[in-house]
């Protein structure tokens, strides 16, 4: 689990150059205990906070005390607009428990009289839920959430299709070839800009190139033992930088990135 004090020390080395905080990997950040706490110290070094959660641990107080951190952003994952929907998807996962916890997001920031977090519900598309986008935005009204997102969802072994790839192409990342295979929208064109303007740092202070490497396989080195500004100059981040400069499909976690495609609607 994250070390405020570790964390606090990454923020110092880089205030100077990071604006955007995402609070968010592979996880739940409000299983954090101190999840606040370190939104309060990001704001403490001017930067832009925001974090996504699966909606289901916003009680009372974990509302009230989002509001007052001064996050800027909360994305809730809801992708459903029913129970019997909502599960196909999100197993285990209680949707009235989701709508509750929002209603106490908006009620605390009303009053709070707080302009934040922005509210977003986002509504990841995939075949099962396809049918209850319009239910979404009823929802979003009545509750007063600020914003709806659509996202297309990525697929793990998609090229022979998949029962998670929606019928509605605009919402699906993928399209089927004239040879019957599935394939990425985008062309693979050998360029991210995330190789050189963001990254990714792990509970444990490991930096990994961007979100798609899922599971921390291309560590770039550790902050528990080297500064930022030697890992982002070093070898390894430049030859993986090159490696993609020269063929963005031989590597795993870049085949099937949406960089170049469309992923919110």
């Amino acid at each position: 689990m994250l070390d405020p004090g570790f964390f606090e020390r990454i923020l110092k080395e880089l205030s100077s150059h990071a604006l955007y905080l995402t609070f968010y990997f592979q996880g739940e950040p409000y299983l954090h205990p101190e999840f606040t706490n370190l939104v309060v110290i990001a704001r403490k070094h001017r930067m832009y906070t925001a974090t996504s959660t699966n909606g289901h641990y916003l009680d009372d107080e974990r509302a009230r005390l989002t509001v007052q951190s001064g996050l800027d952003r909360l994305i809730i994952s809801i992708d459903g607009a029913s129970q019997a929907t909502y599960e196909q998807y999100r197993v285990g996962g209680n949707l009235e428990k989701v709508l509750e916890g929002a209603k106490r997001m908006v009620d605390w920031k009303r009053r709070l009289n707080s302009p934040t977090p922005h509210i977003i519900f986002q509504f990841l598309v995939v075949k099962p839920n396809e049918h209850e986008l319009d239910q979404i935005h009823s929802l979003a009204r009545q509750i007063g959430v600020d914003e709806v997102v659509f996202k297309t969802a990525q697929v793990y072994d998609f090229e022979n299709g998949h029962p998670l790839i929606p019928d509605n192409a605009r919402y699906s990342r993928y399209e089927k070839q004239s040879d019957g295979k599935w394939h990425v929208k985008s062309k693979l064109e050998n360029h991210c800009w995330k190789m050189w303007q963001s990254c990714v740092i792990t509970w444990d202070g490991k930096v990994v190139p961007c979100c798609f490497d899922k599971d921390g396989q291309h560590v770039m080195g550790n902050l528990q033992q080297q500064s930022f500004k030697e890992i982002w100059n070093a070898t390894t981040y430049k030859s993986f930088r090159t490696q993609l400069l020269k063929g963005r499909k031989d590597i795993d976690i870049c085949r099937n990135c949406s960089e170049g495609t469309s992923v919110f609607e």
